[in-house]
C-alpha cells in the first residue's frame, strides 16, 4: 500500500481488534475461575496454570493495543493460540469444535502477519525508535 497513514491506521485497528478476544477471555476467566480450572483439568491441563493464562491473555492483549514489543507478543500469541486450539478444540469432526479450532488457526495467522508487519507508526514501538 502506498498510503502510510492508512497503513498505520489499519495496523492500529488490527492490533486493537485482534487483542479484544484475549482481553475479554482473560477477564472472563477471572469471573469464572473455578469453572475454567475444571475445564482445563478435563483436558489434562493443570488448573494451577490458570493465573498465568489470565495474566498472559490480559498482558499480551494490552501490549498489542499499546503496540509495545508487538512482534514478540504477536509471535507468543500465535503459539499460545495454536496450542490452545489443539488442546481444547482438537476434535474438529465436531462442527462447533471445528469452528473454534479454525478460529484459533485464523487468529494465529493474523498474529503471524502482525509479527511480520510490526506495530506501525501509532505505537509505543515506533515512539521508542
Amino acid at each position: 500500500m502506498n498510503n502510510p497513514a492508512l497503513t498505520n491506521l489499519a495496523l492500529l485497528a488490527g492490533r486493537v481488534l485482534i487483542a479484544i478476544p484475549f482481553l475479554l477471555g482473560g477477564y472472563n476467566k477471572i469471573g469464572g475461575f473455578a469453572g475454567t480450572q475444571k475445564y482445563m483439568e478435563a483436558f489434562g491441563v493443570p488448573g494451577i496454570l490458570l493465573p498465568l493464562v489470565i495474566l498472559f491473555e490480559i498482558g499480551a492483549g494490552l501490549l498489542l493495543v499499546a503496540g509495545f514489543q508487538t512482534r514478540l507478543t504477536a509471535l507468543a500469541l500465535a503459539g499460545f493460540t495454536l496450542v490452545a486450539g489443539v488442546l481444547f478444540h482438537g476434535k474438529i469432526a465436531d462442527p462447533v469444535q471445528g469452528i473454534m479450532f479454525f478460529k484459533n488457526v485464523a487468529m494465529a495467522g493474523g498474529m503471524l502477519a502482525l509479527f511480520v508487519a510490526g506495530a506501525g507508526a501509532y505505537s509505543v514501538d515506533a515512539r521508542r525508535r
